[in-house]
C-alpha cells in the first residue's frame, strides 16, 4: 500500500511540473531561443518577404484594370523535414488576395481542387443523385474560371559542416509566378534563412 502511494506522489510531482512549465507564446514579439529547424517565424519572414518583393514588382496589376486569376501550383519540399507546404503558401496567398489585385481559385492547384466540394458538387450533377436537388442550385457546366496565373516553387535545405562543433544549415524558399496562357514567368524571388548551432542539435 505504501508503495502505491509513493507512486502517486511521484506522478502528481510530474504532472505539477509538467504544468509550470507551459506558457503561451507571443506569436508577435517571440524571443523565445532560435532552433535549427523551420518554425513559424522562418515561414513568416519568408513569406513576408516574397508578398513584399511581388506587390513592389507591379506585375499583379492587370492591364485594363480587374483582378488576375490565380492558382498555386506544385510547391516541393526538397528539405529533411516533413513540411506541409500549405503552411507557408497560407499567409501568401492571404497577402496577395488582400491587396486587392487577384482572386485565388479553389477550382484547380498542384494537389488539384483545393476544396473538394467544388468537384463532388460536379460529380453530383452528373450523377443519379442528381434529383435529389433542385436543378438550378446545382453547377452548370462552363461556369468555372480558368486561372490565369501560377504560383510554384520549392523550398530547399542545406547543411554545411562550419566547424568541429558547429552546422550551418541553410533554408533557400523559392517562388515563381508565371502566366499559364503563354508559359512566361512574370516574377521569381529566392529568401534564404540561414541557421548556424550545435551538430548535436537536429534539423528535421
Amino acid at each position: 500500500m505504501k508503495s502505491v502511494w509513493i507512486i502517486a506522489a511521484v506522478v502528481s510531482v510530474v504532472l505539477c511540473g509538467c504544468q509550470q512549465q507551459t506558457r503561451n507564446i507571443d506569436m508577435v514579439n517571440d524571443t523565445g531561443k532560435a532552433v535549427m529547424a523551420l518554425d513559424y517565424r522562418d515561414f513568416d519572414q519568408a513569406a513576408t518577404a516574397m508578398v513584399e518583393s511581388l506587390i513592389q514588382s507591379g506585375v499583379l496589376s492587370k492591364p485594363g484594370g480587374g483582378r488576375y486569376v490565380v492558382a498555386t501550383g506544385r510547391i516541393v519540399n526538397d528539405t529533411m523535414q516533413r513540411i506541409d507546404t500549405d503552411q507557408l503558401m497560407a499567409k501568401i496567398e492571404q497577402e496577395i488576395m488582400n491587396s486587392g489585385q487577384v482572386v485565388m481559385t479553389s477550382a484547380v492547384g498542384g494537389r488539384g481542387a483545393t476544396d473538394i466540394m467544388i468537384d463532388e458538387m460536379r460529380y453530383i450533377r452528373d450523377s443519379a443523385g442528381a434529383g435529389e436537388f433542385a436543378g438550378e442550385t446545382l453547377p452548370q457546366a462552363g461556369q468555372l474560371i480558368a486561372p490565369e496565373l501560377s504560383i510554384s516553387g520549392k523550398i530547399i535545405q542545406r547543411n554545411i559542416r562550419y566547424d568541429q562543433n558547429t552546422e550551418q544549415v541553410e533554408y533557400y524558399f523559392q517562388l515563381q509566378l508565371s502566366e499559364i496562357a503563354r508559359g512566361l514567368r512574370y516574377w521569381q524571388e529566392e529568401t534564404l534563412i540561414g541557421k548556424r548551432g550545435d551538430r548535436r542539435a537536429v534539423s528535421w
